[in-house]
């Protein structure tokens, strides 16, 4: 009896987690975008917990993405005007496609030669964090008169505008602060590092899985009734899966954009949420903590925790205010946070089916989504240092005990960490 108890709570768990995810999809449809999220349709209240008594902080240790930005597959709008184009050629669109088509087109004009770019979009995301790091931080960066900042950035446009972004909002909280930065090939093994060894190997395990389940939740019939007048002709000229997946790509990352195109219309709350599905399963399956992959895709950031815990071990050995600030892409921030285990991020889900009931990528990825790590020294004398995490300037949780939540010991962070880093050697 308590085994059929203890199933029953865990199903009903899960319904309710499910529901959430759709809920939340119902409310901010925009979360269906994944790593399209614009950053600033999530932000959080802001509202920290208090620092332990006698407790301040004095440093940040940071990982970030680039803000938003245009597509960069060149082929993007093409592949979604081609079939399209010739439908109007040939009279087989409705009005909604015509209208479609139109708006396809015109906004296409805006990409030329503009892929993979940082829009105003992205610029605004990195100051607005910039600037609310000063806020929410000040002993660090606007009381400390010369605070080191040593801001570094992968060698792509998008994340060194972003860094300067962020450094611009620094360098007002605090004219006196010393921002070091820097962009080379040379910080490349850390900040985006490459796949190799047991984890390039273990990339693409279960993508049969994963292909079969993107073809169940992909459901094109509708739309595809929406856009074409003519089902025969469809069938015969159109790759509906395809399509589908195509413009949905297309239309969720225009709010990337300050002069988008309101299509979101296109897609009913039901093709949303299986196209969220679809996304979600495959980010967790190659870059999350998945058994198909062996749970070895979020080691794929070896370098970048070990580049962490180490630059740490030599600011809170000062323990003057300084910040490491580090840009680069969401297949960094996203294994990262799951190797870190922060919040859920960690969680094992052996079926594809059930990543969405413990495990939602929206939460995780956006737009300039990051991770702050706070460390926190005594006032006085020589105690504890404390860390606080902050995943998307939320208090996160990490894998140690703690009695003072959000708050923990650097030390058990520390070792933690460093024991799953040796594991995996």
């Amino acid at each position: 009896m308590r085994t059929i108890i203890l199933l029953l709570s865990l199903l009903c768990s899960m319904v309710l987690q499910a529901q959430s995810a759709r809920e939340d999809i119902r409310k901010n449809p925009y979360l269906a975008g994944s790593n399209y999220i614009d950053y600033n349709r999530q932000l959080p209240n802001f509202k920290y917990t208090k620092a332990p008594r006698g407790y301040v902080p004095f440093y940040m240790s940071h990982y970030g993405r680039h803000g938003s930005r245009w597509l960069i597959d060149t082929n993007s709008y093409k592949n979604v005007i081609k079939p399209l184009l010739k439908a109007h050629e040939e009279d087989k669109l409705t009005i909604l496609g015509e209208r479609t088509l139109n708006q396809l087109k015109c906004f296409e004009k805006s990409t030329v030669k503009r892929f993979g770019d940082l829009t105003t979009v992205g610029e605004r995301q990195h100051h607005d964090i910039g600037r609310r790091m000063a806020e929410h931080f000040p002993e660090i960066f606007i009381k400390s008169k010369g605070v080191q900042i040593d801001a570094r950035s992968t060698t792509v446009n998008r994340c060194i505008l972003s860094m300067v972004a962020e450094c611009e909002e620094l360098m007002a909280a605090n004219p006196t602060a010393h921002i070091h930065n820097d962009v080379s090939e040379s910080l490349q093994y850390y900040l985006n590092q490459p796949l190799e060894g047991i984890v390039k190997e273990s990339r693409h395990k279960g993508d049969s899985l994963l292909f079969a389940f993107r073809d169940q939740h992909t459901h094109p019939e509708r739309l595809m009734k929406a856009l074409f007048n003519d089902a025969e002709w469809t069938s015969k000229n159109i790759d509906a899966p395809t399509l589908m997946r195509q413009l949905f790509e297309v239309i969720i990352n225009m709010q990337s954009h300050d002069n988008k195109e309101n299509m979101m219309d296109l897609f009913t709350l039901d093709e949303l949420y299986d196209m969220w599905r679809i996304q979600n399963a495959g980010w967790y399956k190659n870059y999350g903590p998945s058994p198909l992959t062996e749970g070895v895709m979020p080691f794929s950031q070896f370098n970048l925790l070990t580049n962490i815990i180490e630059t740490a071990d030599t600011c809170v050995s000062l323990r003057k205010p300084q910040a490491t600030l580090r840009f680069g892409h969401e297949v960094c921030v996203l294994p990262l946070a799951c190797l870190m285990e922060l919040d859920s991020c960690g969680a094992v889900v052996e079926r594809l089916e059930d990543v969405e009931y413990r495990w939602q990528n929206y939460k995780i990825f956006p737009m300039a989504c990051n991770i702050q790590l706070i460390f926190y020294k005594p006032k006085r004398g020589r105690g504890d240092v404390l860390v606080k995490a902050l995943l998307n300037e939320r208090e996160a949780t990490l894998p140690v005990q703690t009695s003072t939540y959000p708050y923990y010991r650097w030390e058990d962070v520390r070792t933690y960490w460093i024991k799953k880093l040796d594991s995996f050697k």
